[in-house]
């Protein structure tokens, strides 16, 4: 797994370093990350924003990829919501999320953006220090 994979992501997975927000490199496929999470024993997800304009096509991009639950009610709080719960997620050792074409959305919805960086932060904030972090890679490559 080392070979391919960048030493923080490594880290992460191993358990030497605390989850957090990690940046990918645009030259690696982001399957590399999802893969390495898999092996760690951690269950991964991707959620590709290319193309999304608006917090209703952010929030439905996440309900569909992340399987939120019935109970998601579309907005920033039952995002939080489900970020920090997340008992309708396996865990495994852990939670990867690996984000791709968010700086599209970045560019078309700048304070929704500045939200989600948010509710980000402090969903990693929340499971840190727990036998299941959650980790969240900002890829600046494609999804595919």
């Amino acid at each position: 797994m080392t070979g391919s994979v960048p030493a923080p992501l490594v880290a992460v997975l191993d358990g030497s370093t605390p989850p957090g927000v990690l940046s990918w490199p645009a030259d690696r496929p982001v399957a590399q990350a999802l893969a390495a999470a898999a092996d760690a024993g951690w269950s991964g997800a991707a959620l590709d924003l290319e193309g999304a304009a608006d917090k209703a096509e952010f929030l439905d991009r996440c309900a569909r990829a992340l399987r939120f639950p019935d109970w998601f009610g579309g907005n920033w709080d039952a995002l939080a919501d489900c970020l920090t719960d997340l008992s309708w997620c396996p865990a495994g050792r852990g939670r990867l999320l690996v984000i791709t074409g968010w700086q599209s959305f970045a560019g078309a919805a700048p304070a929704d953006w500045g939200m989600v960086e948010n509710i980000l932060a402090d969903a990693v904030a929340y499971w840190r220090g727990t036998d299941t972090g959650l980790a969240v890679i900002l890829a600046r490559g494609r999804a595919g």
